[in-house]
Protein backbone atom coordinates (compact mmCIF):
# COMPACT_ATOMS: atom_id res chain seq x y z
CA UNK A 1 0.00 0.00 0.00
CA UNK A 2 2.74 2.33 0.83
CA UNK A 3 4.41 2.05 -2.84
CA UNK A 4 0.70 2.63 -4.49
CA UNK A 5 0.91 5.56 -2.57
CA UNK A 6 3.64 7.07 -3.59
CA UNK A 7 3.03 6.30 -7.26
CA UNK A 8 -0.65 7.76 -6.98
CA UNK A 9 1.55 11.18 -5.50
CA UNK A 10 4.28 11.03 -8.46
CA UNK A 11 1.37 10.63 -11.33
CA UNK A 12 -0.25 13.72 -9.38
CA UNK A 13 2.43 16.24 -9.54
CA UNK A 14 3.72 14.71 -13.32
CA UNK A 15 3.25 16.86 -16.20
CA UNK A 16 1.01 14.80 -18.73
CA UNK A 17 2.88 16.18 -21.69
CA UNK A 18 6.73 15.12 -20.50
CA UNK A 19 5.49 12.47 -17.88
CA UNK A 20 7.89 14.06 -15.86
CA UNK A 21 7.86 15.95 -12.61
CA UNK A 22 6.17 19.17 -12.94
CA UNK A 23 8.78 22.02 -13.70
CA UNK A 24 7.57 25.45 -13.04
CA UNK A 25 4.20 24.65 -12.92
CA UNK A 26 1.38 26.49 -14.61
CA UNK A 27 -2.47 25.99 -13.82
CA UNK A 28 -4.29 26.39 -16.99
CA UNK A 29 -8.18 28.07 -16.88
CA UNK A 30 -9.48 24.44 -16.62
CA UNK A 31 -7.41 23.75 -13.56
CA UNK A 32 -4.79 21.20 -15.15
CA UNK A 33 -1.02 22.09 -14.18
CA UNK A 34 1.85 21.64 -16.76
CA UNK A 35 5.25 22.41 -17.18
CA UNK A 36 5.60 25.94 -18.93
CA UNK A 37 7.78 25.22 -21.11
CA UNK A 38 5.82 21.81 -22.09
CA UNK A 39 2.32 23.82 -22.47
CA UNK A 40 4.20 26.37 -24.41
CA UNK A 41 5.29 24.50 -26.71
CA UNK A 42 2.42 22.89 -27.53
CA UNK A 43 0.08 25.50 -27.83
CA UNK A 44 2.97 27.02 -29.86
CA UNK A 45 2.33 24.26 -32.65
CA UNK A 46 -1.26 23.31 -32.09
CA UNK A 47 -4.39 26.15 -32.75
CA UNK A 48 -6.78 26.80 -31.45
CA UNK A 49 -5.34 26.34 -27.57
CA UNK A 50 -6.70 23.52 -25.75
CA UNK A 51 -5.70 21.50 -22.80
CA UNK A 52 -4.13 18.35 -23.90
CA UNK A 53 -6.12 16.12 -21.33
CA UNK A 54 -9.98 17.47 -20.80
CA UNK A 55 -9.52 19.26 -24.87
CA UNK A 56 -11.29 22.44 -23.43
CA UNK A 57 -10.88 25.22 -25.97
CA UNK A 58 -9.19 28.92 -25.11
CA UNK A 59 -9.76 32.16 -26.59
CA UNK A 60 -7.86 34.39 -26.71
CA UNK A 61 -4.27 32.36 -24.82
CA UNK A 62 -4.03 32.13 -21.66
CA UNK A 63 -1.23 34.18 -19.81
CA UNK A 64 0.70 31.84 -18.04
CA UNK A 65 1.85 32.22 -14.49
CA UNK A 66 3.84 30.01 -12.18
CA UNK A 67 1.90 28.46 -9.70
CA UNK A 68 3.96 29.45 -6.62
CA UNK A 69 2.58 27.04 -4.05
CA UNK A 70 2.63 23.86 -6.24
CA UNK A 71 6.26 24.36 -7.14
CA UNK A 72 7.00 24.40 -3.23
CA UNK A 73 5.31 21.33 -3.35
CA UNK A 74 7.40 19.67 -5.85
CA UNK A 75 10.58 20.78 -4.01
CA UNK A 76 9.67 19.43 -0.65
CA UNK A 77 8.45 15.99 -2.97
CA UNK A 78 11.60 15.81 -4.26
CA UNK A 79 13.55 15.89 -1.69
CA UNK A 80 11.93 13.51 0.12
CA UNK A 81 13.31 11.13 -3.00
CA UNK A 82 10.11 10.73 -4.44
CA UNK A 83 11.59 11.59 -7.69
CA UNK A 84 14.41 8.70 -7.82
CA UNK A 85 11.08 6.72 -6.39
CA UNK A 86 9.32 7.09 -9.63
CA UNK A 87 12.76 7.11 -12.12
CA UNK A 88 12.63 3.46 -10.61
CA UNK A 89 9.56 2.31 -10.65
CA UNK A 90 7.95 4.52 -13.60
CA UNK A 91 10.70 5.00 -16.08
CA UNK A 92 12.43 2.70 -18.92
CA UNK A 93 16.03 1.61 -18.16
CA UNK A 94 18.58 0.21 -20.35
CA UNK A 95 17.04 -3.36 -19.93
CA UNK A 96 13.28 -2.23 -20.33
CA UNK A 97 11.04 -1.72 -23.37
CA UNK A 98 10.40 1.48 -23.16
CA UNK A 99 6.64 3.75 -24.69
CA UNK A 100 6.97 4.72 -28.23
CA UNK A 101 4.64 7.49 -27.65
CA UNK A 102 6.76 9.22 -24.65
CA UNK A 103 8.09 11.83 -25.39
CA UNK A 104 11.21 13.18 -23.39
CA UNK A 105 12.49 10.38 -20.91
CA UNK A 106 10.12 7.47 -21.73
CA UNK A 107 7.98 5.46 -19.60
CA UNK A 108 8.14 1.24 -19.23
CA UNK A 109 5.98 0.17 -21.94
CA UNK A 110 2.51 -1.75 -20.16
CA UNK A 111 1.92 -4.20 -23.05
CA UNK A 112 3.41 -3.97 -26.83
CA UNK A 113 0.71 -3.85 -29.84
CA UNK A 114 1.27 -6.87 -32.67
CA UNK A 115 -1.33 -4.94 -34.78
CA UNK A 116 0.38 -1.18 -34.39
CA UNK A 117 3.70 -2.70 -33.83
CA UNK A 118 4.34 -0.31 -30.88
CA UNK A 119 4.94 -0.14 -27.48
CA UNK A 120 3.12 1.60 -24.76
CA UNK A 121 2.89 2.68 -21.83
CA UNK A 122 0.04 2.43 -19.19
CA UNK A 123 -1.24 5.78 -19.97
CA UNK A 124 -0.79 5.91 -23.57
CA UNK A 125 -2.02 2.22 -23.69
CA UNK A 126 -5.84 3.56 -22.72
CA UNK A 127 -6.78 4.08 -26.29
CA UNK A 128 -6.94 0.67 -26.84
CA UNK A 129 -9.03 -0.12 -24.22
CA UNK A 130 -11.13 2.84 -24.53
CA UNK A 131 -12.04 3.13 -28.65
CA UNK A 132 -13.18 0.60 -30.81
CA UNK A 133 -11.03 0.71 -33.19
CA UNK A 134 -8.37 -1.19 -31.49
CA UNK A 135 -10.96 -3.58 -29.53
CA UNK A 136 -9.56 -6.69 -32.31
CA UNK A 137 -5.86 -5.42 -31.77
CA UNK A 138 -3.72 -8.44 -30.03
CA UNK A 139 -2.03 -6.52 -27.00
CA UNK A 140 1.21 -8.63 -25.60
CA UNK A 141 3.75 -8.70 -22.83
CA UNK A 142 6.21 -5.52 -23.46
CA UNK A 143 9.00 -6.56 -26.51
CA UNK A 144 11.50 -5.06 -27.88
CA UNK A 145 11.12 -7.60 -30.77
CA UNK A 146 8.25 -6.50 -32.79
CA UNK A 147 10.21 -5.70 -36.27
CA UNK A 148 11.05 -8.87 -36.07
CA UNK A 149 7.07 -9.28 -37.20
CA UNK A 150 7.55 -7.64 -40.68
CA UNK A 151 8.76 -9.22 -43.75
CA UNK A 152 12.06 -7.78 -44.79
CA UNK A 153 11.00 -8.06 -48.20
CA UNK A 154 7.64 -7.14 -48.65
CA UNK A 155 7.28 -4.87 -45.58
CA UNK A 156 4.39 -6.14 -44.41
CA UNK A 157 3.18 -8.05 -41.42
CA UNK A 158 4.40 -11.74 -41.11
CA UNK A 159 0.68 -13.44 -40.46
CA UNK A 160 1.35 -16.73 -42.25
CA UNK A 161 3.88 -19.61 -41.82
CA UNK A 162 5.43 -21.83 -43.98
CA UNK A 163 5.70 -25.59 -43.16
CA UNK A 164 8.34 -26.75 -45.90
CA UNK A 165 10.53 -23.36 -44.75
CA UNK A 166 9.91 -23.96 -41.27
CA UNK A 167 9.64 -20.01 -40.91
CA UNK A 168 7.11 -16.97 -40.56
CA UNK A 169 5.96 -14.95 -44.04
CA UNK A 170 3.72 -12.14 -45.00
CA UNK A 171 0.43 -13.06 -47.42
CA UNK A 172 2.71 -11.92 -50.43
CA UNK A 173 5.55 -14.32 -50.04
CA UNK A 174 3.88 -17.26 -51.46
CA UNK A 175 3.47 -15.72 -54.46
CA UNK A 176 7.00 -15.73 -54.84
CA UNK A 177 10.24 -17.59 -53.25
CA UNK A 178 7.41 -19.49 -51.23
CA UNK A 179 5.47 -20.34 -54.18
CA UNK A 180 4.47 -23.96 -53.81
CA UNK A 181 4.92 -24.27 -50.90
CA UNK A 182 2.77 -25.81 -47.90
CA UNK A 183 1.87 -22.52 -46.03
CA UNK A 184 -1.14 -22.23 -43.38
CA UNK A 185 -2.04 -19.15 -41.42
CA UNK A 186 0.16 -18.17 -38.49
CA UNK A 187 -2.76 -18.45 -36.12
CA UNK A 188 -3.32 -22.35 -37.18
CA UNK A 189 0.27 -23.93 -37.17
CA UNK A 190 0.46 -22.03 -33.36
CA UNK A 191 -2.52 -23.90 -32.58
CA UNK A 192 -1.13 -27.11 -34.10
CA UNK A 193 2.21 -26.04 -32.22
CA UNK A 194 0.25 -25.50 -28.70
CA UNK A 195 -1.02 -28.64 -28.59
CA UNK A 196 2.27 -30.20 -29.38
CA UNK A 197 3.77 -27.83 -26.46
CA UNK A 198 1.14 -29.05 -24.19
CA UNK A 199 1.92 -32.84 -25.10
CA UNK A 200 5.57 -31.49 -24.23
CA UNK A 201 4.36 -30.04 -21.24
CA UNK A 202 1.95 -32.71 -19.57
CA UNK A 203 5.85 -35.12 -20.56
CA UNK A 204 7.94 -32.68 -18.32
CA UNK A 205 5.81 -31.98 -15.78
CA UNK A 206 5.48 -35.87 -15.39
CA UNK A 207 8.72 -36.06 -15.83
CA UNK A 208 9.17 -33.20 -12.63
CA UNK A 209 6.93 -35.35 -11.04
CA UNK A 210 8.72 -38.68 -11.26
CA UNK A 211 12.36 -36.77 -10.62
CA UNK A 212 10.20 -35.69 -7.16
CA UNK A 213 9.52 -38.91 -6.23
CA UNK A 214 13.43 -39.67 -7.20
CA UNK A 215 14.84 -36.79 -4.99
CA UNK A 216 12.40 -37.96 -2.23
CA UNK A 217 13.78 -41.43 -2.21
CA UNK A 218 17.51 -40.02 -2.63
CA UNK A 219 16.56 -38.00 0.35
CA UNK A 220 15.47 -41.28 2.44
CA UNK A 221 18.44 -43.03 1.06
CA UNK A 222 20.73 -40.69 2.47
CA UNK A 223 18.97 -40.42 5.65
CA UNK A 224 19.39 -44.02 6.13
CA UNK A 225 23.04 -44.22 4.89
CA UNK A 226 23.47 -41.67 7.14
CA UNK A 227 21.53 -43.83 10.25
CA UNK A 228 23.22 -46.66 9.20
CA UNK A 229 26.68 -45.43 8.78
CA UNK A 230 26.36 -43.99 12.48
CA UNK A 231 25.35 -47.43 13.68
CA UNK A 232 28.10 -48.93 11.91
CA UNK A 233 30.75 -46.38 13.98
CA UNK A 234 28.82 -46.84 17.32
CA UNK A 235 28.66 -50.50 17.18
CA UNK A 236 32.67 -51.22 15.28
CA UNK A 237 33.60 -48.77 18.17
CA UNK A 238 32.39 -50.80 20.66
CA UNK A 239 33.49 -54.00 19.07
CA UNK A 240 36.94 -52.45 19.43
CA UNK A 241 36.30 -51.26 22.81
CA UNK A 242 35.44 -54.75 23.70
CA UNK A 243 38.66 -56.09 22.22
CA UNK A 244 41.04 -53.73 23.67
CA UNK A 245 39.49 -54.54 26.95
CA UNK A 246 40.04 -58.26 26.18
CA UNK A 247 43.53 -56.98 25.16
CA UNK A 248 44.00 -54.97 28.48
CA UNK A 249 42.16 -57.76 30.67
CA UNK A 250 44.69 -60.61 29.19
CA UNK A 251 47.56 -57.72 29.81
CA UNK A 252 46.46 -57.63 32.79
CA UNK A 253 45.89 -61.83 33.89
CA UNK A 254 49.37 -62.09 32.23
CA UNK A 255 50.66 -59.62 34.91
CA UNK A 256 48.68 -61.05 37.76
CA UNK A 257 49.95 -64.72 36.76
CA UNK A 258 53.65 -63.66 36.24
CA UNK A 259 53.50 -61.67 39.94
CA UNK A 260 52.29 -64.34 41.58
CA UNK A 261 54.29 -66.77 39.76
CA UNK A 262 57.31 -64.27 41.02
CA UNK A 263 56.34 -64.38 44.38
CA UNK A 264 55.97 -68.09 44.72
CA UNK A 265 59.10 -68.97 43.13
CA UNK A 266 60.81 -66.05 45.39
CA UNK A 267 59.81 -67.69 48.28
CA UNK A 268 60.97 -70.72 47.16
CA UNK A 269 64.40 -69.60 47.00
CA UNK A 270 64.02 -67.71 50.31
CA UNK A 271 63.11 -70.45 51.96
CA UNK A 272 65.76 -72.60 50.78
CA UNK A 273 68.01 -69.71 51.26
CA UNK A 274 66.80 -69.70 54.95
CA UNK A 275 67.57 -73.20 55.08
CA UNK A 276 71.22 -73.53 53.96
CA UNK A 277 71.88 -69.97 56.04
CA UNK A 278 71.11 -72.73 58.92
CA UNK A 279 72.99 -75.27 57.67
CA UNK A 280 75.47 -73.38 57.51
CA UNK A 281 75.16 -71.98 61.29
CA UNK A 282 75.09 -75.15 62.41
CA UNK A 283 78.33 -76.46 60.50
CA UNK A 284 80.15 -73.43 61.85
CA UNK A 285 79.04 -74.86 65.38
CA UNK A 286 79.94 -78.18 64.86
CA UNK A 287 83.34 -76.96 63.68
CA UNK A 288 84.25 -74.68 66.40
CA UNK A 289 83.49 -76.90 68.72
CA UNK A 290 85.48 -79.57 66.73
CA UNK A 291 88.48 -77.15 66.58
CA UNK A 292 88.31 -77.01 69.84
CA UNK A 293 88.54 -80.49 71.07
CA UNK A 294 91.47 -80.95 68.48
CA UNK A 295 93.22 -78.49 70.87
CA UNK A 296 92.87 -80.54 74.18
CA UNK A 297 96.03 -81.70 75.30
CA UNK A 298 94.59 -84.39 77.67
CA UNK A 299 94.29 -87.12 76.22
CA UNK A 300 91.39 -88.38 78.75
CA UNK A 301 89.83 -85.41 78.21
CA UNK A 302 89.44 -85.75 74.28
CA UNK A 303 88.11 -88.83 74.87
CA UNK A 304 85.98 -88.53 77.43
CA UNK A 305 84.08 -85.55 75.54
CA UNK A 306 84.20 -87.05 71.46
CA UNK A 307 81.07 -89.00 72.55
CA UNK A 308 78.94 -85.93 73.05
CA UNK A 309 79.88 -84.02 70.28
CA UNK A 310 76.85 -83.11 68.06
CA UNK A 311 75.63 -84.84 65.17
CA UNK A 312 75.56 -83.41 61.94
CA UNK A 313 72.39 -82.93 60.58
CA UNK A 314 72.00 -84.24 57.22
CA UNK A 315 72.92 -81.89 54.15
CA UNK A 316 71.28 -80.34 51.51
CA UNK A 317 72.65 -81.90 48.71
CA UNK A 318 73.49 -78.59 46.59
CA UNK A 319 73.47 -80.63 42.90
CA UNK A 320 69.54 -80.48 43.88
CA UNK A 321 69.58 -77.33 43.42
CA UNK A 322 68.53 -76.18 39.58
CA UNK A 323 69.09 -72.55 38.74
CA UNK A 324 67.47 -71.79 34.71
CA UNK A 325 70.71 -69.96 33.03
CA UNK A 326 69.15 -66.27 33.10
CA UNK A 327 65.72 -66.79 31.52
CA UNK A 328 63.49 -66.44 34.33
CA UNK A 329 60.09 -65.11 32.84
CA UNK A 330 61.80 -64.23 29.24
CA UNK A 331 59.72 -67.08 27.96
CA UNK A 332 56.82 -65.51 28.83
CA UNK A 333 57.46 -62.66 27.35
CA UNK A 334 58.18 -64.18 23.96
CA UNK A 335 54.84 -66.26 24.01
CA UNK A 336 53.14 -62.82 24.14
CA UNK A 337 55.23 -61.89 21.34
CA UNK A 338 54.18 -64.78 19.37
CA UNK A 339 50.38 -63.76 20.27
CA UNK A 340 50.79 -60.17 18.86
CA UNK A 341 52.47 -61.21 15.75
CA UNK A 342 49.76 -63.21 15.36
CA UNK A 343 47.37 -60.88 16.24
CA UNK A 344 49.03 -58.20 13.72
CA UNK A 345 48.56 -61.39 10.66
CA UNK A 346 45.24 -61.85 11.62
CA UNK A 347 44.45 -57.84 11.34
CA UNK A 348 46.67 -57.68 8.47
CA UNK A 349 45.43 -60.33 6.45
CA UNK A 350 41.47 -59.47 7.26
CA UNK A 351 41.62 -55.40 7.22
CA UNK A 352 41.85 -55.46 3.60
CA UNK A 353 38.62 -57.57 3.50
CA UNK A 354 37.28 -54.91 5.96
CA UNK A 355 38.08 -51.79 3.75
CA UNK A 356 36.77 -53.74 0.72
CA UNK A 357 33.28 -53.96 2.79
CA UNK A 358 33.16 -50.60 3.32
CA UNK A 359 34.02 -49.60 -0.25
CA UNK A 360 31.39 -52.12 -1.48
CA UNK A 361 28.97 -50.39 0.52
CA UNK A 362 26.48 -48.87 -3.13
CA UNK A 363 22.87 -48.31 -2.64
CA UNK A 364 22.48 -47.28 -6.05
CA UNK A 365 22.36 -49.92 -8.55
CA UNK A 366 25.42 -50.61 -10.55
CA UNK A 367 25.68 -48.22 -13.87
CA UNK A 368 25.10 -50.38 -17.20
CA UNK A 369 27.60 -52.06 -18.75
CA UNK A 370 29.12 -50.09 -21.51
CA UNK A 371 27.94 -50.78 -25.18
CA UNK A 372 30.54 -48.84 -27.09
CA UNK A 373 34.56 -49.40 -26.96
CA UNK A 374 34.29 -45.22 -26.64
CA UNK A 375 32.16 -45.73 -23.20
CA UNK A 376 34.71 -48.58 -22.14
CA UNK A 377 37.68 -46.41 -22.85
CA UNK A 378 35.96 -43.73 -20.38
CA UNK A 379 37.13 -46.09 -17.68
CA UNK A 380 40.12 -47.23 -19.25
CA UNK A 381 43.13 -47.38 -16.84
CA UNK A 382 47.06 -47.35 -16.70
CA UNK A 383 49.01 -50.84 -16.24
CA UNK A 384 52.26 -52.22 -15.45
CA UNK A 385 53.44 -55.11 -14.69
CA UNK A 386 55.75 -55.83 -11.61
CA UNK A 387 59.25 -57.20 -11.87
CA UNK A 388 58.79 -59.14 -8.16
CA UNK A 389 56.36 -61.29 -9.51
CA UNK A 390 57.48 -62.45 -13.00
CA UNK A 391 58.49 -65.65 -13.10
CA UNK A 392 62.00 -65.96 -14.37
CA UNK A 393 61.01 -67.21 -17.58
CA UNK A 394 59.30 -64.18 -18.86
CA UNK A 395 61.36 -61.06 -20.13
CA UNK A 396 59.47 -57.92 -19.47
CA UNK A 397 60.10 -55.09 -21.62
CA UNK A 398 58.47 -51.54 -23.29
CA UNK A 399 57.99 -49.85 -19.88
CA UNK A 400 57.39 -52.92 -18.15
CA UNK A 401 53.89 -53.32 -19.96
CA UNK A 402 55.42 -56.29 -22.46
CA UNK A 403 55.99 -59.98 -21.67
CA UNK A 404 57.79 -62.38 -23.52
CA UNK A 405 58.34 -66.14 -22.99
CA UNK A 406 61.81 -66.65 -23.34
CA UNK A 407 62.11 -69.97 -21.93
CA UNK A 408 65.96 -69.54 -20.19
CA UNK A 409 65.17 -68.57 -16.18
CA UNK A 410 67.91 -66.07 -15.60
CA UNK A 411 69.11 -67.14 -12.30
CA UNK A 412 68.16 -64.52 -9.54
CA UNK A 413 64.92 -64.61 -7.66
CA UNK A 414 62.45 -62.67 -5.42
CA UNK A 415 60.20 -63.70 -2.70
CA UNK A 416 57.19 -62.56 -4.27
CA UNK A 417 57.79 -64.04 -7.70
CA UNK A 418 55.82 -67.38 -9.29
CA UNK A 419 58.88 -69.87 -9.19
CA UNK A 420 56.85 -72.51 -11.23
CA UNK A 421 54.32 -71.08 -13.66
CA UNK A 422 54.90 -68.53 -16.54
CA UNK A 423 52.97 -65.84 -14.74
CA UNK A 424 52.88 -61.97 -13.36
CA UNK A 425 50.94 -59.74 -11.94
CA UNK A 426 50.47 -56.11 -12.33
CA UNK A 427 51.75 -53.62 -10.00
CA UNK A 428 48.42 -51.60 -9.54
CA UNK A 429 45.28 -52.97 -7.80
CA UNK A 430 42.02 -52.77 -9.01
CA UNK A 431 38.83 -51.59 -7.88
CA UNK A 432 35.70 -49.39 -9.19
CA UNK A 433 35.19 -49.72 -12.52
CA UNK A 434 38.31 -50.70 -15.04
CA UNK A 435 38.88 -51.31 -18.18
CA UNK A 436 41.91 -52.84 -19.82
CA UNK A 437 43.01 -54.38 -23.28
CA UNK A 438 45.93 -56.57 -24.30
CA UNK A 439 47.50 -57.32 -27.36
CA UNK A 440 48.72 -60.93 -27.96
CA UNK A 441 50.38 -63.45 -30.03
CA UNK A 442 51.06 -67.17 -29.54
CA UNK A 443 49.39 -68.83 -26.82
CA UNK A 444 48.38 -66.37 -23.43
CA UNK A 445 46.04 -66.34 -20.56
CA UNK A 446 44.91 -63.21 -19.68
CA UNK A 447 43.48 -63.20 -15.98
CA UNK A 448 42.61 -61.41 -12.64
CA UNK A 449 43.57 -62.29 -9.27
CA UNK A 450 44.08 -61.89 -5.90
CA UNK A 451 46.47 -60.73 -4.25
CA UNK A 452 47.46 -63.60 -1.95
CA UNK A 453 47.50 -66.24 -5.03
CA UNK A 454 50.26 -68.57 -3.84
CA UNK A 455 53.62 -67.77 -5.61
CA UNK A 456 55.86 -70.59 -4.67
CA UNK A 457 55.65 -74.18 -6.51
CA UNK A 458 53.66 -75.37 -9.14
CA UNK A 459 50.43 -76.87 -7.49
CA UNK A 460 47.29 -75.90 -8.75
CA UNK A 461 47.02 -73.10 -6.18
CA UNK A 462 49.49 -71.00 -8.00
CA UNK A 463 48.37 -71.69 -11.28
CA UNK A 464 46.00 -69.40 -13.10
CA UNK A 465 41.99 -70.61 -13.55
CA UNK A 466 42.96 -73.64 -11.33
CA UNK A 467 42.24 -72.04 -7.99
CA UNK A 468 39.57 -69.71 -7.05
CA UNK A 469 41.67 -66.38 -6.72
CA UNK A 470 41.85 -65.49 -10.07
CA UNK A 471 39.53 -65.83 -13.15
CA UNK A 472 41.19 -66.23 -16.42
CA UNK A 473 40.84 -66.28 -20.53
CA UNK A 474 42.64 -68.87 -22.27
CA UNK A 475 43.36 -67.34 -25.92
CA UNK A 476 45.12 -69.11 -28.94
CA UNK A 477 44.93 -69.43 -32.61
CA UNK A 478 41.94 -71.91 -32.68
CA UNK A 479 39.54 -71.08 -29.46
CA UNK A 480 38.72 -69.08 -26.65
CA UNK A 481 38.58 -71.09 -23.29
CA UNK A 482 37.44 -69.47 -19.80
CA UNK A 483 38.53 -70.81 -16.70
CA UNK A 484 37.67 -70.31 -12.81
CA UNK A 485 38.74 -73.30 -10.12
CA UNK A 486 39.82 -75.88 -12.58
CA UNK A 487 35.84 -75.39 -14.70
CA UNK A 488 36.66 -74.98 -17.98
CA UNK A 489 33.96 -72.82 -20.44
CA UNK A 490 34.22 -73.22 -24.05
CA UNK A 491 33.64 -69.92 -25.96
CA UNK A 492 32.80 -70.60 -29.64
CA UNK A 493 33.55 -66.34 -31.07
CA UNK A 494 35.27 -64.60 -33.76
CA UNK A 495 39.16 -64.54 -32.93
CA UNK A 496 40.90 -61.21 -32.01
CA UNK A 497 44.84 -60.71 -31.65
CA UNK A 498 42.70 -57.83 -29.22
CA UNK A 499 41.09 -58.34 -25.83
CA UNK A 500 39.57 -56.11 -23.94
CA UNK A 501 39.01 -56.63 -20.15
CA UNK A 502 35.80 -54.79 -17.97
CA UNK A 503 35.59 -55.05 -14.26
CA UNK A 504 33.12 -53.11 -12.16
CA UNK A 505 34.22 -54.44 -8.68
CA UNK A 506 31.61 -52.99 -6.64
CA UNK A 507 29.03 -54.77 -9.27
CA UNK A 508 30.77 -57.64 -8.93
CA UNK A 509 31.25 -57.74 -13.00
CA UNK A 510 34.08 -59.35 -15.21
CA UNK A 511 33.74 -59.60 -18.82
CA UNK A 512 36.36 -60.40 -21.61
CA UNK A 513 35.62 -59.16 -25.21
CA UNK A 514 37.42 -59.87 -28.55
CA UNK A 515 37.80 -55.94 -29.73
CA UNK A 516 38.56 -55.45 -33.69
CA UNK A 517 36.29 -53.21 -35.68
CA UNK A 518 33.17 -54.20 -33.14
CA UNK A 519 33.66 -55.10 -29.37
CA UNK A 520 32.61 -59.00 -29.11
CA UNK A 521 30.96 -60.43 -25.62
CA UNK A 522 33.55 -63.39 -24.46
CA UNK A 523 32.08 -63.91 -21.25
CA UNK A 524 30.78 -62.69 -18.48
CA UNK A 525 31.37 -63.41 -14.99
CA UNK A 526 28.76 -61.88 -11.71
CA UNK A 527 30.25 -62.87 -8.44
CA UNK A 528 30.83 -61.09 -5.63
CA UNK A 529 34.48 -60.06 -5.27
CA UNK A 530 36.41 -60.49 -1.52
CA UNK A 531 39.64 -58.28 -1.89
CA UNK A 532 40.96 -55.85 -4.91
CA UNK A 533 42.15 -57.76 -8.06
CA UNK A 534 45.20 -57.71 -10.03
CA UNK A 535 45.93 -57.85 -13.70
CA UNK A 536 47.63 -61.23 -14.49
CA UNK A 537 49.33 -62.73 -17.89
CA UNK A 538 50.48 -65.95 -18.72
CA UNK A 539 52.30 -66.89 -21.65
CA UNK A 540 52.23 -70.73 -23.10
CA UNK A 541 55.85 -71.13 -25.20
CA UNK A 542 58.63 -69.80 -26.70
CA UNK A 543 58.04 -66.59 -28.87
CA UNK A 544 54.52 -65.62 -26.60
CA UNK A 545 54.06 -62.53 -26.05
CA UNK A 546 51.11 -60.28 -24.23
CA UNK A 547 51.35 -56.17 -24.26
CA UNK A 548 49.14 -54.04 -22.24
CA UNK A 549 47.78 -51.69 -24.66
CA UNK A 550 48.01 -47.55 -23.95
CA UNK A 551 44.42 -46.56 -24.56
CA UNK A 552 44.01 -42.75 -25.36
Amino acid sequence: MEQKGVHLDQESFSCSICLDLLKDPVTIPCGHSYCMNCIKTHWDKKKPHSCPQCKQTFRPRPVLVKNTMLADLVEQLKKTGLQAAAADHCYAGPEDVGCDVCTGRKRKAFNSCLVCLASYCEKHLQPHYESPTFKKHKLVDPSEKLQENICSRHDEVMKMFCRTDQQCICYLCPVDEHKGHDTVSAAAERTERQRELEVSRLNIQQRIQDREKDVKLLQQEVENINLSADKAVKDNEKIFTELIRLMEKRSSDVKQQVRSQQRTQVSRVKELQEKLEQEISELKRNDAELQQLSHTEDHNQFLHNYPSLSPLSESTDSSSIKIRPLSYFKDVTVAVSEVRDELQDVLREKWTNISLMVTNVNVLLPQPEPKTRAGFLRYSREITLDPNTVNRGLLLSDGNRKATYMGQPPSFGHLDRFTDHSQVLSIESLTGRCYWEVDWRGGVYVAVAYKNISRAGGTNECLFGSNDKCWMLDCDDDCYNFLYNKVQTYISRPQSSRVGVYLDHSAGILSFYSVSETMTLLHRVQTTFTQPLYAGLSLYSSGDTAELCELK
